[in-house]
Formats: C-alpha cells, structure tokens, sequence
C-alpha cells in the first residue's frame, strides 16, 4: 500500500470516527430533549390548569371573576388533550362546569367538578411517571451507544496513533542509520521493507548504490594497501628522519631513522599524542614546540637554529622542516588542515666543513693581516719625500696599491668578524652610552666619503636620548656600514637622512637614502651572508650587512630595512635603552 493511501485511509478512519460520534450524540440529545418537552407541554400544563380552576372554584368573592378563571382555563385544557381519556374527562369536566354556572352555590355540583379534576390530575401524574421512565430509559440507552461508540472509537484512534506514526518514522529512522553506515565505510549495509510503498522503492535504490559502492570500494581496496605499503617503504628507507601527525597531534606514522634519533620503538611512539610523549622525551619536545602553540605568529617568532642530536655515536646536526598539510574535500572551497609532517635534515657533513671553513678563514685572515699592515707600513715610507723622491706615474701606483690594501684590510677585517661570530668567539662589553656619542663617532668616519660624493648627512634627534646598552665599538660600526652603503649608493649632491629619536623604552637609529632602492623579492635576504642584489655593480663580500645583524641581535636589539624601487632605502635599528 503507497503511503498517500495509508495517509488518506488514516485520516478518513478518523474522520469516520468523528462523524459517528456526533451523529449518535445528536440522536440521543434530541430524543431526550423531545421526551422533557413532551412532559413539560403535555401534562405538565394539564396540572397547572386544573389548579388553577381548583383555585377559582374556592373563590368566595367575586363569583364573576371566578368563573372567568374557570372558563379560560377550561379552554386551555381543551386544547391541551394528549392522553388517553383525557378527552371524556375534559368533556366531564364542562358538562359540570355548564351547570355550575346555572347553580354556583350546589355543593353538589361543586362535589363533581372537584372529582373530575382530581381525576385529571391523576390521569396526568401517571403519563408524567410513565413518561419519565421512558426518559430514564433513554438516558440510559444514550449512555450505553455514546461509551460503545466512544470506546470503540478510542481503540480506533489509539491503535492508529500506536502504529501510524511509527509506519511512517520507523523507515526513515531506519534508513538515516543506514545512511549514517555507508558514510562510516561501510558499504555491506543494507535495508530490508516488506512493504510496497514509497519506503520499498527507496530502499531498492539505496541497496543498488550501496553495493556499487561496495564493489567499487572492494576494486580500489587492494590498490590502496598497495599504494600505502609503498609509500611506508619509501618513508622507511629515506636517509632522513620523518615523523607525521594528525590534526589532533597524534603521531601516525615515523621511519626508522626518527625512531632511531628519538630513541623509541614503534609501539612507544605510534598512535600516540606528541604532547604526551613529549614528557618523557626531551627532543620530541625540541622537535613539537611550534606546534603546542596556538598562533601562528608565536610560531614564526622562534628562531629556527640546527639541532644537535647525539646520533650514530656522535653528535649530529639537523635541519627542521615542519610541512603543513591542507586538503580541499570534495565539493567545498574552503581548505581543511589535516595533519603535520616533520622532516628533519641531516647537515653534520655541511656543518663540519663550515666549521673547517670558518677555522679556515680565520687562520688566513691572521696569516694576512700582517703581510698587509707591513706592505701599508712599506707604502706610507715610500710616499714620504724624506725616504727619497718618486715620479708622478710612481706615486699613482702606490696609490692604487694602497687602496687594494686598505680593501683587503677590510675584507680580512670582516672576514675575522665572520668567522668569530660563526664560532661563538664574539666578545661584547655592553655599557651605558650615549646615543649622541655613537653618532659622533660613525658621522666623523665617514664625513669624508660624503664630501668627495658632494652628499649632505642631515642628522635628526630628540631633544633628550635616553641611554642605550651597548658595545660602543660594534654599534659604531654598524652604523658606519650603513652610512658607507648609503653614500655608495647614494647620486652625488643628493641627501642622507640620520634620525635617532626615543621609542618606549628603545632608541632607533635610521639611515635613508635617496638611491636606486632594493626591489621588494631582496629584502628579505639582504641580511644574509654573501649575498648580493643581482644587478648591482658595486664591489663588496656581501658581509657587511650579516655581521652588523649579528652584532644588533647579540646586543639584544633588532635591524630591518624598507624599501622601494626609485624611492631609497630605510635602514634601521633598535637597541634597549
């Protein structure tokens, strides 16, 4: 049966029931209310007349007006005769009245008209009782119809209200857990109707597409064991240690290097939360403390230094790559995080020959710096005239060798910075100074290169500089790097810009050029060593900037640079005051 015919034979039911009901209730009222009226018209009228002719036959004044009431209530009577032999009676009734008024005073007459009426009342009284039995029975019967059919029409409605709905919500609830299965994966489930309606026709087509699903799924199962199989062996046979997390931090997968670097088996790490293994476990904390936290900018903030892991009976050096991975589901637009990858890159064979090179260019550097200051030395003599007298053509060589000198004096110079920043040999002697002070010092270094370039240094400070901690030997040079840039880079007759002013509790020094600009993609490695913008024609180690970062951060402060193509560049940096 369709269900819009179960809908519309379970409303008609109860409609049916309704109608039933009312018309046995309507049926049974009516005859009660005909039997009441029938007693109240019929005989309860008769009784009210005939005390009312009782009434004016004791009348002892006014015989007039009495037989008026008499006869007026006579002739209510005569026209209310509704039983059997209330009509001779009546008849009687007027007789004896006719004569009453030929001899008011024979008590005789009197004697008989009393007699009739009692008669009449009587004849009344009876109809009244006989009739009020017959209302009782009535009631009665209208009791007992109205509790069948309301009984009967109970059972109905309640039966109907037992079974209908669940005639039509079982199903649906039915196939929502089947539903809820098949997006669990569970393609075996199926759903069984034994009736013939909407519901059968649904389920059929729900177990024709769960089992298409089903044999898809079973087609592709292999494949997929397969293609993981592959995968873990391709992860457990990399060089380099992987761990892989879920979006919850749960560990899901590690290759043989990582357990072999954290120092765990498979069943102590696999399926695991990081966190809780992080406990026990100092560098898997090392290894996750970017992921604990919640921000990405408190991510970014930590400073991404080699670990040193004691691996292979040595110490070792790795490289940490955490891999975000995001999927798109199908059918969104938005991307979903669903998991980590660590990677970690052994660098021991880098880090070793980058300590051989710092060692290297440390060594050179002092086996150079004293041949040079000896041929600057040999050079200052030679341009002295009391030495003896040189040609205009000998004096221009000296020049030029005593400018390559003097370049390789710096070079050398940086390149020992270098190499004691590399090996952690740095040695700072941070004091209370005067910003006034470092500026005095780094202007009056290169007061000279800016006149020949015709270039103004305008110098712009607050009235009252808080003190800085700092070493004043390496804040100065700094500064005299970035005042040396400048005006490398800097047109002639044009202006560089010196600002020192007060920040909270930091003192920013800024150096703005007016010159070609950085180009926004080399900002962010202008720091780095060695290198050089791609394009630029000026000679440098591609150091001067590296160092003087190391030698802010060392001291607590930091360094930047803004720029824009045609615009100048900004450098800047802060030190605590």
């Amino acid at each position: 049966m369709r269900i819009k015919t179960k809908l519309i034979l379970g409303i008609g039911l109860l409609f049916l029931i309704i109608v039933i009901l009312a018309s046995v209730g309507t049926r049974y009222i009516n005859a009660l209310s005909n039997d009441t009226k029938n007693i109240l018209v019929a005989n309860y009228n008769t009784l009210e007349y005939s005390r009312n002719i009782l009434i004016a036959l004791d009348e002892k004044t006014g015989k007039e007006k009495s037989i008026e009431s008499f006869e007026i209530n006579l002739r209510k009577q005569q026209r209310n005769i509704t039983e059997v032999g209330e009509s001779e009676l009546t008849n009687q009734l007027a007789l004896h009245f006719e004569q009453y008024k030929i001899s008011p005073q024979d008590i005789q007459i009197q004697l008989l008209i009393r007699q009739d009426i009692y008669k009449l009342m009587k004849l009344n009284m009876d109809a009244i009782q006989r009739k009020s039995k017959m209302a009782d029975e009535t009631a009665k019967s209208a009791v007992l119809w109205i509790a069948v059919s309301g009984t009967l029409s109970f059972l109905i409605a309640f039966t109907l209200l037992l079974n209908f709905p669940g005639a039509i919500a079982n199903p649906i609830k039915e196939l929502t857990a089947s539903i809820k299965q098949i997006a669990n994966k569970n393609y075996s489930e199926r759903i069984h109707f034994h009736s013939h309606d909407e519901f059968a026709d649904l389920a059929t087509a729900f177990n024709t597409m769960a089992a298409k699903l089903e044999e898809y799924h079973s087609s592709n199962l292999s494949k997929i064991v397969f293609e993981k199989k592959r995968i873990d062996t391709l992860i457990n046979n990399m060089s380099d240690p992987i761990i892989g997390l879920d979006e919850m931090k749960k560990i899901i997968f590690a290759n043989y290097e990582a357990l072999k670097i954290l120092n765990l088996n498979e069943n102590d790490l696999i399926g695991k939360f990081a966190q809780d293994v992080s406990l026990t476990n100092d560098l898997m904390r090392s290894l996750t403390v970017e992921l604990q936290l919640s921000q990405k900018n408190d991510r970014e903030r930590i400073k991404k230094e080699p670990l040193k892991i004691y691996a292979d009976n040595k110490e070792s050096y790795f490289e940490k790559e955490i891999i975000r991975v995001t999927i798109t589901p199908t059918g969104e637009t938005d991307s979903k995080h669903i998991g980590d990858v660590i990677i970690l890159q052994n660098i021991t064979p880098f880090k070793e020959l980058d300590f051989a090179k710092s060692n290297f260019i440390a060594n050179i550097s002092h086996e150079f710096k004293t041949p040079l200051s000896s041929i600057l030395m040999s050079l200052k003599l030679l341009d002295d005239e009391r030495v003896g007298s040189i040609s205009d053509e000998q004096k221009k060589l000296i020049l030029n060798i005593k400018e390559d000198c003097e370049r390789l004096l710096k070079i050398t110079g940086e390149l020992l910075n270098i190499s004691q920043l590399e090996t952690g040999n740095i040695h700072l002697s941070i004091q209370q100074n005067d910003p006034h002070e470092i500026l005095k010092y780094a202007i009056d270094a290169v007061k000279f290169q800016a006149e020949q370039k015709q270039i103004s240094l305008i110098v712009k400070t607050d009235e009252k500089l808080m003190k800085v901690k700092a070493d004043m030997e390496k804040t100065v040079w700094v500064l005299i790097n970035l005042l040396t840039n400048a005006i490398r880079y800097s047109s002639e007759k044009n202006n560089i810009i010196i600002e020192v002013k007060n920040n909270n509790d930091t003192v920013i020094f800024s150096v703005k050029d007016y010159g070609k600009g950085i180009d926004k993609r080399y900002t962010g490695k202008i720091f780095d060593r060695y290198f050089q913008i791609p394009g630029s024609n000026k000679s440098g180690t591609g150091l001067g900037l590296a160092i003087s970062k190391e030698f802010i951060e060392a001291q607590g402060g930091t360094i930047g640079v803004e720029s824009e193509i045609g615009a100048g560049s900004t450098f800047t940096f802060s030190l605590c005051s």
